[in-house]
């Protein structure tokens, strides 16, 4: 039997804060808080975000993030940043877009839509 994904987790100093903002970006609710110290996020899909908290910040750029889709790219870069979210950069290619994100705790992910 091969293993399959059922969580990604982010790294945060403080996991209620943060889930603040992705429970509203995502449309999830914490289902699971492990003493504040590790709380789990599901929503309507099969993957589950889970908020740990560490002590060190984030140091230059994450090697895994989540890779976000829809069909406005504009309206929905527009949403998060009022959820909180900041503006990278942005990217396009025939067809494609992109816009690199920071969560409130400097975590990096992506918002993309076929153009």
């Amino acid at each position: 039997m091969a293993a399959h994904i059922g969580m990604v987790t982010i790294d945060t100093a403080d996991p209620h804060a943060l889930a603040d903002f992705w429970t509203a970006a995502l449309d999830m609710k914490i289902v699971s808080d492990f003493g504040g110290e590790y709380l789990v996020l599901r929503g309507a899909g099969d993957l589950a975000i889970g908020l740990q908290r560490v002590p060190e910040p984030r140091l230059g750029k994450n090697r895994v993030h989540l890779d976000l889709s829809t069909k406005d790219r504009a309206a929905e870069v527009a949403r998060l940043v009022g959820l909180g979210a900041s503006i990278v950069e942005e990217h396009t290619m025939p067809g494609f877009g992109w816009t690199v994100l920071c969560d409130p705790d400097a975590n990096v992910f992506c918002i993309g839509a076929e153009e």
